[in-house]
């Protein structure tokens, strides 16, 4: 059994895909509490304990680079946008919140390359798109039919127009895109899945082929990966999501930041299903064992920078899913973002059968953190992946405990993040690799090692090698005297008219 990854949306009929398999229930699309979360039913037998995941097993391979299992388009049509603003002039009220403007006067995430694991990334002429890899069809990453990942590259790397005041928060960076999951494809055959179980479904990807796009992202040379998606299950079934923990920590290793979707809570077959207490308790008390409903990747931690989602007033948003993982928190409620297609560029919305589904959920609050990630990245180009995220925490705005499973360490603050003159600590461990280049040298240490010198230890260079050396001082004195005098001479020769 696989469990799979899934984002609400409409393609256009407002439809919610029912996976199932041995008796858990998934909800795919995108929308209103889009973090592309999969829901799952409490199973009998099951214990609701749960303890931190540990990571095991063999890192998976990224090939092959494509669908596990034949698949085809499921859809007639692409989903339907909606613009419903008359216009975008001003900034998103994410922007005010979070200072970006400010931000911007200290970093716009120049060579930084955010991979974008996701339903693709349209070829947006706002954005700057390399193709990456396609897992649900024979593309290259850059064909978005759900628009989900296009809207999330957007709030990562859009560029400034002249025509709206909308941008991402990292403009200078590139997108990588990778289409791991998607609503319009579905197997070939729909009643075999990827792992050989039956299922009834109308759409493709599970955390197998998310694990595989992970690597893939790092052997692309990604620096930052944005995961707008997650799998959910009561505490204590079975994710098996074993490969995909590998994966993210092959990614830290490798010093790349990897920012995944806290989650969300919905209604029946809408989200996570049930939410986790979000106070975390006093020094004796495990948060792990109040957890009822467990998200994968983002309780990965530390491995993974889990977001979780507020409202534009600072407040958790009730949809976002709490638990021990959740990292920081950003604006994740109605916004705007890049279109499918050129024009219109900005869209707010996706149809759905009763009306329109906003651009609301952890999946939109998470592409602020990652382009958050990619300003400190090119500000501080030597930080390790620890680093970075013990930047973006140490500077969020706490809440009063300190910490809490709702917003983890609180609000990020880019302006503070890029500008804290607090050193950066440097991680216990191994060195990771950099993301550029694959060196395994310390290429992100804050000072390099110097030699020490003791200034107790007598000298043994003998005496009549230094009075050499001082007297050859002296006569390199006064050659330099001496030519200035001739090129200051020169210089009053030019000033009295020669043209040159």
């Amino acid at each position: 059994m696989t469990a799979r990854p899934s984002h609400r949306s409409s393609l256009g009929r407002g439809r919610l895909a029912l996976v199932t398999r041995v008796g858990l229930v998934a909800v795919i699309g995108v929308g209103a509490t889009s973090a592309v979360p999969m829901t799952a039913v409490a199973m009998p037998g099951i214990s609701r304990t749960i303890s931190p995941p540990q990571i095991s097993g063999p890192v998976p391979s990224e090939g092959p680079v494509g669908p596990a299992v034949p698949t085809k388009r499921a859809v007639a049509d692409c989903i339907e946008t909606v613009s419903s603003r008359g216009d975008y002039i001003s900034p998103p009220a994410s922007f005010d919140l979070l200072g970006i403007e400010k931000a911007w006067e200290f970093s716009r995430g120049a060579g930084q390359r955010v991979a974008v694991i996701d339903t693709g990334v349209f070829r947006h002429p706002r954005l700057s798109v390399s193709g990456g890899g396609d897992y649900v069809s024979s593309g290259d990453g850059t064909q978005d039919c759900d628009g989900h990942g296009t809207a999330v590259a957007g709030l990562i790397a859009a560029k400034q127009s002249t025509n709206d005041g909308f941008a991402g928060i990292a403009p200078d960076a590139s997108i990588i895109a990778i289409r791991q999951t998607s609503r319009a494809y579905e197997p070939a055959d729909a009643r075999q899945a990827p792992d050989g179980t039956s299922i009834k479904s109308d759409g493709y990807g599970d955390v197998a082929t998310l694990a595989r796009a992970v690597v893939r992202a790092v052997n692309q040379r990604a620096t930052v990966i944005n995961i707008s998606e997650g799998a959910c299950r009561p505490a204590g079934a079975d994710l098996r999501d074993r490969a995909l923990g590998a994966a993210v920590k092959y990614a830290y290793d490798r010093n790349v930041v990897v920012v995944a979707a806290a989650n969300n809570v919905g209604q029946g077959n809408e989200g996570c299903g049930t939410q986790n207490p979000a106070a975390l308790g006093g020094i004796d008390v495990d948060p792990w064992a109040s957890v009822v409903t467990k998200s994968s990747p983002a309780y990965f931690s530390p491995y993974v920078i889990a977001v979780g989602s507020v409202e534009d007033d600072g407040r958790p948003s009730p949809y976002s899913l709490a638990g021990p993982w959740v990292t920081v928190a950003a604006p994740g409620t109605d916004l705007v973002s890049l279109n499918i297609a050129a024009n219109p560029p900005i869209i707010d919305a996706f149809k759905a059968d009763n009306g329109s589904s906003p651009l609301t959920g952890t999946s939109f609050a998470t592409p602020y953190v990652s382009g958050l990630a990619a300003l400190i990245r090119a500000r501080f180009p030597r930080l390790t992946a620890r680093q970075v995220i013990d930047r973006i925490t140490r500077t969020a705005h706490h809440p009063a405990d300190g910490r809490d499973g709702a917003v983890g360490y609180g609000l990020i603050d880019p302006v503070a993040a890029l500008t804290t003159t607090t050193p950066d600590v440097t991680p216990a461990g191994a060195t990771p690799a950099d993301p550029r280049t694959g060196d395994t040298r310390d290429v992100y240490a804050a000072e390099p090692v110097r030699p020490q010198v003791n200034p107790a230890q007598p000298s043994s260079v003998p005496r009549y090698v230094a009075l050499g050396v001082s007297a050859g001082a002296v006569l390199l004195a006064l050659a330099a005297w001496m030519l200035l005098r001739r090129r200051n001479g020169d210089r009053d020769q030019l000033r009295e008219g020669i043209d040159y």
